[in-house]
């Protein structure tokens, strides 16, 4: 039986945090303490179902971010959906 794992480093990947927030990111690199994210974006509830907007709006979106590992609930790679609307976000390229 093969075991395909969760997730990988460049996976597009959804993290909740131990605030309540779930943020959708590229994965960049990860160790005991921390996670390196590219283009975090968090998940919003809007009338048309779910969507996505920028993590921080003081600085700007397309850098890297790191994020204390002691702040994740847990993580998991992202649905597809999700994921393809995220791609679309932060590249501007549409996924059929």
């Amino acid at each position: 039986m093969l075991i395909e794992a969760p997730y990988k480093i460049g996976d597009t990947v959804s993290f909740k945090l131990s605030s309540g927030e779930e943020i959708v990111a590229r994965l960049e690199a990860e160790s005991d303490k921390s996670y390196t994210l590219n283009k975090p974006m968090v998940i919003i509830a809007q009338q048309q179902g779910l969507g996505l907007a920028p993590f921080m709006f003081s600085v700007p979106p397309d850098g890297k971010f790191s994020l204390t590992a002691t702040s994740v609930s847990c993580l998991a790679k992202t649905e597809k959906g999700i994921a393809t609307q995220y791609i679309e976000r932060t590249t501007g390229i549409a996924l059929q």
